[in-house]
């Protein structure tokens, strides 16, 4: 992998591209960044509402399972609130989660597979950005896995009107 980086870097000074960072260490910031999303499914399981969305950045975007599901926060939570209101939100778990983080370790991106309640298997991707009061979510894309040998199945379902 070493051999395939440092041909990498000639072609990246004739270019003109800045070579790659070093990433610094990000163990605390992938804790940090793990404790909200844990904190965040938490407060959907417990059908805290005010907790739920003070995880989100002002300009966050929920992108949900059905393609028309594209909410910003005020929408999402407007499409939420009665479910929080009855105390019965959603409860998913994260099982596995990888992290990433830019170079300056202000942005990160993640996804993570879920162990939920109603849909079964689902994946959670989205990127956290780091303001003046720790991290915030700035986009979550909640979408079910579909093994490949099932798609056709889900495909007719799909265009049928």
């Amino acid at each position: 992998m070493r051999s395939v980086a440092l041909a990498v870097l000639p072609l990246l000074a004739c270019s003109g591209a800045t070579p790659p960072v070093a990433a610094p260490d990000t163990a605390a910031a992938s804790r940090d960044v793990a404790a909200v999303l844990d904190d965040w499914h938490d407060a959907a399981a417990h059908a805290d509402e005010a907790r739920y969305f003070a995880h989100f950045a002002p300009v966050g975007v929920f992108l949900g399972t059905d393609a028309i599901e594209r909410w910003d926060v005020p929408a999402f939570r407007t499409y939420a609130h009665p479910r929080f209101a009855e105390g019965r939100a959603w409860t998913f778990h994260s099982t596995t989660r990888h992290v990433a983080f830019s170079a300056d370790g202000r942005i990160a991106w993640f996804d993570e597979s879920l162990a939920t309640e109603r849909l079964g298997p689902a994946r959670g991707s989205g990127v956290l950005v780091k303001g003046a009061t720790g991290w915030l979510i700035a986009q979550y894309n909640l979408t079910l896995t579909i093994p490949n040998e099932r798609f056709a199945a889900v495909k007719k379902v799909l265009e049928t009107p």
